[in-house]
């Protein structure tokens, strides 16, 4: 639950019987407890509405993909697919011509 640990729980526990007292920390938790069923219904009926109103196609999109470090991640990975097929070729070429000019760039020794 929210990656938590018991030991980390019972903390809280402890720390909300401090701060709020042990005759009202039942209606905070309740409370808190309600408010984190509203922001899970209000997050999982904007992802449905966002799914909604891109159109087609968008049905299996998941909205984790849209925050800036994945989206990132998806653009630089697909970027860099598209380059490895064309870097091989041009890796080839600037050999075959970097022998082509060592031939070339023979100095005879009897000229020196």
């Amino acid at each position: 639950m929210f990656g938590i640990g018991m030991g980390e729980f019972l903390g809280l526990v402890v720390l909300g019987l401090f701060l709020v007292g042990p005759d009202k920390l039942p209606n905070a938790a309740r409370d808190f407890a309600r408010f984190l069923h509203k922001v899970r219904n209000f997050t999982s009926y904007a992802s449905k509405e966002l799914k909604e109103n891109l159109g087609p196609g968008f049905e299996d999109l998941d909205v984790t993909d849209l925050t800036p470090k994945n989206l990132a991640k998806k653009v630089i990975g697909s970027a860099m697919d598209d380059v490895k097929g064309e870097v091989k070729p041009v890796v080839g070429e600037i050999k075959r011509q970097s022998k082509d000019i060592k031939e070339v760039a023979k100095i005879d020794p009897d000229l020196l």
